[in-house]
């Protein structure tokens, strides 16, 4: 699964954003129903405890086993540090990333923490080291040049330090303050996420606005979308292709031809609708919708959420479809009692009745013009599973 940066708490009502199914293994399913995922805390949480544990064995020269750290709602956690390293006037302590149920790829890194005194009178730097990524591109909210540690962490590890200085007050009235967060294997983990083609290199992202995680989040994935969208925006791009996956985006690549760059391609995942409303109030002019014949016939339908529990094709809808593109009733039949959108696909295949895959496409535009009205140009393109293009609208 994805890191996805998340950067608010905006939901998307318009979804209505249960978790979705997302392929889960019964075990996990299980958990859901009775409501026993375990929650676990963000990496901005983990940095904010490793710093507060080293800068109190800095000032006590003891080391700390557990810490609390008050998470940005005011909840407070206790957090364990996994080790501590006391150097010359610095100190390093370490965090086991816990993501409970949540299968981020974060889950069991390390989150260091480096704490040292400096000359620098009352002032309390933080620093990204080694695994923590560095910004590049506009559109994230953070200074380019500057490392990937948003605001709520930023402030998070800030707090924590003025924790531990309540009792210590008179120490910034001489001295400053300089931390640095690490993440010893961060810039292999940042590799399976969406970070590069964000413009975020050398590592992860220190992240977090609650300072917990919620296993299968879906408004995490909104969350990535909307970031996505402000990173090419940032960079001038007008036009953006969204795709339900990864195979979907590299057909659509490569349909394109390094016409566009890396940062006008979006993986949206099952949210369509949520995706082009996003696109229209943040004055994209065009978008293209690229996918295959299962999602792109339930965004046809007016399905919100193309991966929710019940969300089935229709074998009556694809069927209406058929009829339309001049389908003789046998093959009506045979659509009707079709037991998937590829076994559709198959027989439409079989009588070469290939505008059918255009009628879908034309189906899937209006509905995506139900949350963007006129104003965002939209085209659907439909691939078959070896990326040949079987339908289009418009074209």
């Amino acid at each position: 699964m994805r890191s996805l940066i998340v950067l608010d708490d905006t939901t998307v009502d318009e979804l209505t954003l249960a978790e979705t199914e997302q392929d889960l293994p019964k075990e996990i399913k299980d958990k859901k129903k009775r409501g026993q995922l375990r929650t676990g805390f963000t990496t901005g949480t983990s940095a904010s405890a490793a710093t507060k544990a080293a800068l109190q064995s800095l000032l006590t020269n003891r080391i700390v086993n557990e810490i609390h750290v008050t998470l940005p709602k005011g909840q407070k956690v206790k957090i364990p540090i996994a080790w501590t390293k006391i150097g010359n006037s610095k100190v390093t302590c370490a965090v086991i990333k816990n993501g409970g149920d949540d299968p981020d790829v974060t889950h069991g890194a390390e989150i260091c923490s480096t704490v040292e005194l400096t000359s620098n009178i009352g002032k309390i730097q933080i620093y990204g080291g080694e695994g923590v990524g560095k910004v590049t591109k506009p559109g994230l909210g953070l200074p380019i040049g500057g490392p990937a540690i948003n605001p709520v962490p930023m402030k998070m590890i800030e707090d924590s330090v003025y924790d531990i200085l309540t009792q210590n007050k008179d120490y910034l009235e001489s001295l400053g303050i300089k931390i640095t967060i690490t993440v010893p294997k961060g810039q292999e983990l940042a590799l399976k996420t969406d970070n590069p083609r964000l413009g975020i290199i050398g590592g992860i992202s220190i992240l977090g606005t609650t300072g917990i995680v919620l296993p299968y989040s879906t408004a995490s994935f909104a969350a990535s979308i909307r970031q996505s969208l402000d990173v090419g925006l940032a960079l001038n791009a007008d036009t953006f292709m969204l795709t339900t996956g990864g195979r979907s985006e590299d057909f659509i690549k490569k349909l394109f031809d390094k016409l566009y760059p890396e940062h006008c391609y979006v993986q949206m995942g099952d949210f369509a609708g949520y995706s082009v409303k996003q696109c229209h109030n943040k004055g994209v002019k065009k978008v293209y919708i690229g996918g295959f014949i299962g999602k792109l016939t339930k965004i046809a339908m007016g399905v919100k959420q193309t991966h929710v529990r019940g969300s089935h094709v229709s074998m009556d809808f694809m069927a209406k479809l058929a009829k339309e593109a001049g389908a003789k009733d046998e093959i009506i039949k045979l659509i009707i009692n079709a037991n998937t959108a590829r076994h559709v696909s198959e027989i439409i295949d079989s009588y070469s009745l290939t505008v059918f895959y255009d009628l879908i496409c034309r189906e899937a535009v209006k509905q995506l013009e139900g949350y963007s009205g006129k104003d965002l140009s939209i085209e659907v393109i439909m691939f078959d599973f070896e990326g040949n293009i079987v339908g289009r609208f418009p074209k």
